[in-house]
């Protein structure tokens, strides 16, 4: 056993076994200690890449959820209800959906890395680098929590002993946590060594770490009331970002072909190959069949997979598409069908995400785009508009490429803010469906109980914005309490 191994299993039982007092009060078996451990770049890197690891595992599920299964995005398609008390907004504590214990897992690696990387017997830039990307995954991993559950608990330091005292914590304040959250991007951005990507866009950089800084001044200049000056550090932001390396994909489809990844698009996506184990959310929405039921082309669509297909897209969303946007064909395929009487035997499929066919076998092994060019566009969009400023530029880059020759039927023309922030939604929804932020983007433009069918007569309960806390969290952080408004 190598000694990263020895540092994961301390890892674990340090973070996850909190409650066996008797165990952590023994002497670790194993030598290597983070007083031994901390000695090179390798021993930084080896850390940071079991955190990006962690990260594609929550990725495979729960940002997903998270981000837009609360929406209007989703409904059930032929089996099971998995995901019903989401889209049907029916949580209780007792089914709350995800909860945060996959998040802190990587926060305490995170602080792991901020603590001990300047130690380390490197190269400086390397370094700065190697911290940068420490920041800038402990910022994004906070901005999820706070979007999620509102106020958390404030980790900094590492846990590497069992403390009551430092382990257990009661919530922060939402504007404590995003203080930490603009300060660790702002370190990140200043210890960056330019404004480049890694090869493969799977890591974090300084284009990232502005783009992450645009959607958080947006979302505190219009929810925590950070006004202009939070819109003009957003809009800062996205200036920054579109200096780098990034550029729209001439044809939409493009982007989420499973041999295109880390196209000049993307800003970060996390990776995903053939080989990985974990598949993503996409299973849910394909399903085994017969194949002498189907023609070869859906055959081909389809591919082979034994899972049921538990939810497919709205028709609320799906006719919000007409039909020359290029982005609706690309984003999903409206039914497949058989037979003489052409009977539809499937929902419709949804073609971001959907990995790849080999030998009749789909694997759901897309990488999971955290943020791409056309986010940032429409990000500064929605900035200029809150400013006062005519967004038109913007979108009209999304939708000459969504229309093509049609183009001229879609120019967007610049009219009040408020006719302006709808189609600024509405264009978020068409070009970024299924990729994990409509629930958050209704919530920041103050639109969920207006659009989202299952809130409709809700409004006003604006507990039902942040997720209810499992009872098993309750009980393992006494200190916490349930996420105000869900409680008994």
């Amino acid at each position: 056993m190598n000694k990263y191994s020895h540092l994961f299993i301390c890892l674990f039982v340090l973070v996850f076994c909190s409650s066996c007092g008797d165990l952590l009060n023994q002497k670790p078996v194993s030598a290597i200690t983070n007083e031994s451990f901390w000695t090179n770049q390798d021993d930084a890197t080896g850390v940071l890449t079991h955190s990006y690891v962690q990260l594609r595992d929550m990725s495979c599920g729960e940002l997903f959820t998270l981000g837009e299964s609360r929406s209007d995005v989703i409904t059930r398609a032929v089996t099971g209800d998995i995901y019903e008390r989401y889209y049907k907004n029916t949580l209780s504590q007792e089914l709350p959906g995800p909860d945060w214990t996959s998040l802190y897992k990587i926060v305490n690696e995170a602080n792991l890395l901020i603590k001990y990387i300047p130690r380390i017997d490197a190269v400086e830039a390397t370094k700065n680098n190697l911290l940068a990307e420490a920041y800038s995954l402990r910022a994004y991993l906070y901005f999820v929590l706070v979007k999620t559950w509102g106020g958390v608990p404030l980790r900094v330091e590492p846990t590497e002993g069992y403390n009551p005292e430092t382990v257990q914590k009661g919530r922060a304040t939402v504007e404590e946590v995003f203080k930490v959250i603009k300060e660790d991007l702002d370190n990140a951005i200043a210890l960056f060594q330019d404004n480049t990507f890694w090869a493969s866009r799977n890591r974090f950089s300084q284009p990232f770490a502005n783009t992450l800084k645009a959607d958080v001044y947006l979302w505190t200049a219009k929810r925590c009331g950070g006004g202009n000056a939070d819109l003009e550090t957003a809009l800062a932001a996205c200036n920054e970002v579109l200096k780098a390396d990034v550029a729209l994909l001439p044809n939409f489809a493009d982007l989420f072909e499973f041999g295109n990844k880390s196209n000049e698009e993307i800003i970060m996506s996390i990776a995903n190959t053939i080989y990985d184990g974990g598949e993503n959310y996409f299973k849910d929405n394909y399903s085994g069949a017969d194949g002498g039921m189907i023609d070869p082309i859906s055959g081909e669509v389809i591919g082979t997979t034994g899972n049921g297909m538990a939810w497919t897209v709205s028709d609320l969303v799906k006719n919000q598409f007409t039909d020359d946007d290029s982005r609706k064909e690309a984003s999903f395929v409206d039914g497949v069908r058989y037979g003489e009487n052409n009977e539809m035997i499937y929902p419709a499929l949804i073609r971001k995400g959907r990995g790849v066919v080999q030998n009749g076998q789909r694997y759901f092994r897309s990488d999971f785009v955290l943020y791409r060019l056309a986010d940032v566009l429409l990000m500064k969009a929605e900035a200029k508009n809150a400013l006062g400023q005519d967004p038109s530029e913007e979108m009209n880059l999304i939708r000459k490429r969504a229309y093509g020759d049609n183009f001229d039927k879609h120019i967007f023309v610049n009219r009040s803010k408020e006719l302006n922030d709808d189609e600024i939604l509405k264009e978020r929804l068409l070009e970024l469906v299924f990729e994990g932020k409509r629930w958050w983007d209704l919530i920041r433009f103050g639109k969920a109980f207006d659009i989202v069918p299952s809130l409709n007569n809700k409004k006003g309960q604006d507990h039902m914005l942040l997720w209810p806390l499992s009872l098993t969290v309750l009980t393992r952080e006494p200190q916490v309490g349930q996420t105000p408004g869900w409680g008994d």
